[in-house]
């Protein structure tokens, strides 16, 4: 991992994943990125430049883990998911107090406009925290919207409920594009005022001619995700599984019908599903149909589905995924959710055998729920009740 000191901050490149240190005061002053980039200390929206004038930068800064707010970056993709600075009730959308959303608003309409309007649309610098004292890690360089998504989805006004008030924010998503390096040159030209794009990366300016998106896509190699990746690490997400489990610790048919659910969150697209009746063997708890592609062209594929309401100390071992692949049919994949985790024998079985098995396990749950707004225990609670009431 590279790692610039605070006192090279004034000089250093923009170096994606590269950590940049920030002071060890013990207050505001710590912030890296005023020393940087020249922004503000303050706020997950930074600027440069003016809202109603000309914007000449814009920094996103995220902890990437509220939990009200999942803000997320699918490094495979190279998608990043955004969160607007409306998040609390009590403001209409756009009046928030740094303007964040109307900088959104703004941005977004500039970016599916012609080659000057997207030329309005100011370099986009996006920031995670470290998790150790005001550290930052830089993410990439940013431009509005994601090719495979259609426009309306790209910023979505969506609602959520806090304090029994209803309000909206926004989600806003953005493409990190394939810029391994920002140069200092451009930088410092873009900090003085006098925007100099013969030292902007090629990406970034192919973007402003012509709209195309190029992303930063970092395929996964073959991988075993450890027991700590599976569970939630976050006291309110432990507290999540630990409701859910308890709520269909005796109800296992009814949990199938839940994890059928989750499995509509993780792939939106499927077309079908049809919980089976309970079996003594140990059959498919689920079968469904994923629509690939779109319209007439489209096709569709045949999936099984097995749900493990398993206590978090109690993983999804070999024999449980053995039966899984061998109720597999050629041509067919399948869907395990569990409010536990694989152990390392079953994961690599799947993983090193390229089984065609997408796993659900407890961290994920916790993280779909999230994205759907209900981040609580209290409210997953309310949701349970509403959605799978106990039918005696």
């Amino acid at each position: 991992m590279i790692e610039y000191p605070y006192e090279d901050l004034a000089a250093a490149d923009l170096v994606v994943d590269a950590t940049y240190l920030g002071g060890r005061a013990g207050n505001a002053g710590d912030d890296p990125l005023p020393r940087l980039i020249r922004v503000d200390s303050q706020g997950g929206f930074r600027k440069r430049g003016s809202v109603k004038g000309r914007l000449e930068m814009l920094v996103l800064t995220s902890s990437m883990n509220d939990p009200d707010w999942p803000d997320h970056l699918d490094r495979e993709t190279g998608v990043f998911t955004y969160f607007g600075d409306n998040k609390k009730p009590g403001r209409e959308l756009h009046e928030t107090g740094r303007q964040g959303n109307e900088i959104l608003r703004r941005i977004f309409t500039d970016s599916r406009g012609d080659a000057v309007a997207r030329a309005q649309v100011p370099p986009i610098f996006v920031f995670s925290s470290t998790g150790s004292w005001r550290d930052v890690r830089f993410l990439g360089l940013a431009v509005p919207g994601a090719s495979d998504l259609d426009a309306s989805e790209e910023l979505v006004a969506i609602w959520r409920t806090s304090e029994n008030s209803r309000f909206q924010n926004y989600r806003a998503r953005f493409t990190v594009l394939d810029v391994p390096v920002v140069s200092r040159v451009w930088i410092d030209s873009i900090i003085n005022g006098a925007r100099e794009d013969k030292f902007a990366p090629e990406a970034w300016l192919r973007w402003v001619r012509s709209g195309r998106r190029s992303p930063l896509i970092a395929t996964r190699s073959i991988e075993h995700r450890t027991k700590q990746e599976q569970l939630p690490q976050d006291a309110e997400g432990i507290a999540v599984i630990g409701v859910i489990h308890g709520f269909f610790q005796s109800r296992a048919h009814d949990f199938e019908y839940f994890a059928a659910a989750v499995a509509r969150l993780m792939l939106p697209d499927i077309a079908t599903m049809d919980v089976t009746r309970p079996s003594r063997d140990g059959g498919r708890d689920a079968i469904g149909q994923l629509r690939i592609g779109r319209g007439p062209s489209s096709i569709l594929a045949d999936f099984s589905l097995e749900a493990k309401c398993y206590a978090p100390n109690n993983s999804v071992g070999v024999r449980e995924i053995s039966r899984l692949i061998s109720r597999l049919r050629h041509r067919q994949f399948g869907v395990l959710v569990t409010t536990s985790y694989l152990d390392l024998q079953a994961y690599k079985e799947i993983k090193e055998d390229m089984h065609p098995i997408v796993v659900i396990s407890a961290s994920d749950i916790v993280e779909l729920l999230r994205t759907k707004g209900y981040a609580t225990a209290s409210a997953v609670a309310i949701w349970l009740n509403d959605e799978f009431p106990n039918s005696g």
